[in-house]
């Protein structure tokens, strides 16, 4: 059986208001029955304290859930922030969704059906 796997796709600065929508969506996608959840961060430019801070919360619920949360398509100046709050290690971190989606295709619990169950979600700015 092929698992559930959402984007959900945040734009521009991810502060404490925007990683709470982020979170928010996050949640709908569990409640869903989602297994994995993809967050990707190539047009987010900038990522502040509290928006860190919800993606570890974040992290937290979809792991208690019995879900994975990971997370594609950051930029220079966001993996310099994970690398120097450790949080790189905490995330697994794809290049791009395309990395992603390979890695995801060549694991024997997910068939190449389950590339048209990957749906996306984005948090767009207001």
């Amino acid at each position: 059986m092929s698992p559930t796997i959402k984007v959900v796709q945040p734009t521009g600065l991810l502060d404490g208001s925007k990683a709470n929508q982020v979170r928010r969506e996050i949640n709908e996608c569990l409640e869903g029955g989602t297994q994995i959840v993809l967050l990707d961060l190539k047009d987010v430019t900038f990522i502040d304290s509290s928006g860190l801070g919800s993606l570890v919360s974040a992290l937290k619920t979809v792991r208690s859930s019995g879900a994975k949360m990971l997370i594609c398509s950051i930029s220079d100046q966001v993996r310099i922030l994970f690398e120097l709050t450790s949080m790189d290690r905490v995330f697994k971190v794809y290049a791009n969704r395309e990395e992603f989606e390979k890695e995801m295709a060549s694991n024997p619990e997910i068939s190449p059906a389950s590339k048209t169950a990957i749906e996306g979600k984005s948090a767009r700015d207001d």
